[in-house]
């Protein structure tokens, strides 16, 4: 049996092993296990867990992002790379010298860009500059 047909198989059975008595499913898991050479256990958690509609796999789970990147990369990136390529720590703490230089060169940042900038942690700037120091 192909692993299509058993999928179809699971899903045409799943509603009557719901609904059924105890009896019931002992009788369905039979019928599923001998059809589909599935060990016991295996057939009971497929038929617990059975979804018909999954949810689509592009959804990102945890947390939403603190800093828009966009905004922030193209500042970070400058002054990083005009800096030497300082690891994070040292960038971090080199960012409010490298601030006001930037702005006279660059013109000036929004208040929130220079307030995400001067309060970033190290491990999110690793993250923003990441494709970068990939190149």
């Amino acid at each position: 049996m192909s692993s299509r047909s058993k999928r179809e198989y699971l899903e045409a059975i799943h509603q009557r092993y719901r609904a059924g008595t105890r009896k019931q499913k002992k009788l369905i898991l039979d019928e599923f296990c001998a059809a589909c050479w599935y060990h016991r256990k295996h057939a009971i958690g497929l038929l617990k867990k059975f979804r018909r509609f999954l949810k689509p796999k592009h959804e990102k789970k945890g947390r939403t992002a603190v800093y828009q990147t966009e905004p922030i990369f193209v500042p970070l990136k400058r002054i990083w790379l005009a800096a030497n390529l300082p690891c994070s720590k040292r960038l971090k703490a080199a960012l409010p010298l490298w601030l006001p230089g930037y702005a006279h060169l660059y013109g000036d940042l929004s208040e929130e860009v220079t307030k995400a900038l001067q309060q970033i942690s190290p491990s999110s700037i690793d993250r923003i500059v990441k494709p970068v120091r990939a190149k």
